[in-house]
């Protein structure tokens, strides 16, 4: 038996035989959120199997296979994107009115969770929170590295992430934040006895070099792209944390790559030297992902909106 319009035609592709269950469908938008049967578990107040068992129910009444099992975690199959499309917007609707019915109480809105790279959070996010807060937003905000992050992420475990690349596959979506650019520092001390060099990169080998990693990607990706070559050399000093090399670097240790906004008020208080000013230097761009569709509460779109807005400044 299948649906009519009101003027009696059939409407292809959907049966009114056995009516679907609003949980079942509410269990299959948290999984497809999240990537992650464990994840959509312990949103849902559920047991792991119990979510196993609606997803598998409702694979059956639609004959359509929804997720593909991986190593860590599902993969939404062609059919789930469309099915999320049609029901989101009204589910997030019905959640909204749900939740606001049973809130006579007043009760705040939860916490929303924020990740990205350690010195984008300190110097360019933090500093902007006071419009936030004073609207009673609360925030939980983590450090840490891109590709872990977004695996919390599609674990349920941050609703924003900002990202150093755009995450692949379709259960994250991701929008450009900001473009940071790279530039080449020393202290003025080491760059006023490299003087003028005409060729810049032999007279940095003799200067000691201080990195992020030992595989140098900042550092890297700079000589590519502004020298076209290959850069092949031990760093002096290694540390996970850009703030740190920049004191490192400020201190007179060496010279290394770092992103502008994290060392422009040392460029103009003179006690960091630009090296090299090239017409076209690299740029990474940041991006800001989250699960798709809408968020149950309301908090996240208010801390999204401000990141996009505070980024024009960044």
């Amino acid at each position: 038996m299948r649906d009519r319009n009101t003027n009696g035609s059939e409407v292809p592709g959907q049966s009114v035989a056995a009516p679907l269950d609003l949980n079942l469908l509410r269990t299959f938008l948290t999984v497809y959120r999240t990537g992650s049967f464990t994840a959509a578990a312990r949103l849902l107040g559920l047991s792991q199997p119990t979510v196993t068992t609606q997803i598998r129910t409702l694979e059956r009444q639609l004959a359509r296979e929804l997720f593909e099992r991986q190593a860590r975690g599902v993969s939404p199959a062609p059919y789930a994107d469309e099915l999320a499309a049609r029901i989101v917007q009204p589910l997030d609707s019905l959640a909204a009115v749900a939740g606001s019915a049973g809130t006579a109480d007043d009760a705040p809105a939860e916490p929303v969770h924020l990740a990205g790279p350690a010195e984008l959070l300190s110097r360019c996010v933090l500093p902007g929170l006071a419009p936030l807060v004073d609207r009673g937003v609360r925030l939980r905000i983590t450090p840490g590295l891109t590709e872990p992050l977004l695996e919390d992420l599609r674990a349920g475990r941050h609703d924003l992430v900002i990202a150093t690349f755009r995450p692949r596959g379709r259960t994250l979506t991701a929008l450009p934040l900001s473009d940071e650019e790279f530039v080449l520092v020393a202290s003025p001390a080491q760059a006023e006895r490299l003087g003028r060099p005409e060729h810049l990169t032999a007279a940095l080998n003799g200067v000691p070099l201080v990195a992020y990693a030992e595989d140098l990607p900042i550092v890297r990706r700079y000589w590519r792209h502004v020298f076209g070559r290959r850069l092949v050399r031990q760093p002096a000093v290694t540390m996970p944390d850009l703030n740190a090399v920049k004191a490192a670097v400020v201190g007179g240790a060496g010279f290394t790559v770092l992103p502008r906004y994290l060392c422009a008020e040392e460029l103009a208080s003179g006690t960091l030297t630009l090296l090299h000013d090239p017409d076209d230097p690299p740029v990474n761009t940041s991006f800001l992902a989250q699960r798709p569709g809408t968020s149950g509460n309301p908090h996240v779109a208010l801390v999204r909106d401000h990141l996009f807005q505070a980024a024009r400044d960044w």
